[in-house]
């Protein structure tokens, strides 16, 4: 097999022509008690039987290891109103959910109020891939409704309409 080695500012321009949605991945810090969590636009689903869905998480994430450490957390997906919410949880630094409006999941997950929609998930299986993991969970509950999506596409945020 030949290496290729891309430029990494081109490979995210041209990737970034993929639309994507926009998740907020949440759980309860067992530490402080507190909301933790993060933003992605990696997530889709893996499987109905059994259900999986999955993301992607930095590799240097510090956020990701605390809501991992929850057990059971929400993946809520953001529906075009919040752009604010995905930039919080995009930041770096500590307390990110400060602020935002959540719900408990049936078993307690923050649910990231006004989502378009919303998975209480647990971690199934995680694969190193380069500078990120793949997380995979297994779907616990879930739930929808009639917003319409945050939308991701070159680098900016939009809607569908």
């Amino acid at each position: 097999m030949t290496s290729f080695t891309a430029d990494p500012a081109h490979l995210r321009s041209v990737l970034g022509h993929f639309a994507t949605g926009v998740v907020a991945i949440t759980g309860i810090d067992p530490d402080t008690g507190q909301p933790t969590g993060l933003a992605a636009n990696s997530f889709t689903s893996v499987s109905l039987d059994p259900p999986l869905v999955a993301f992607c998480a930095a590799a240097t994430s510090t956020s990701w290891p605390r809501v991992r450490a929850a057990g059971c957390y929400a993946i809520s997906i953001l529906s075009e109103a919040q752009e604010p919410v995905s930039r919080r949880l995009a930041a770096s630094g500590a307390d990110k959910c400060a602020g935002i409006d959540w719900t408990p999941s049936p078993s307690g997950a923050p649910v990231v109020a006004g989502s378009l929609a919303w998975v209480e998930a647990e971690l199934d299986t995680e694969h190193p891939a380069g500078d990120h993991t793949i997380v995979v969970s297994r779907v616990r509950h879930l739930h929808s409704s009639d917003l319409d999506p945050l939308v991701f596409f070159r680098g900016r945020y939009g809607r569908v309409r």
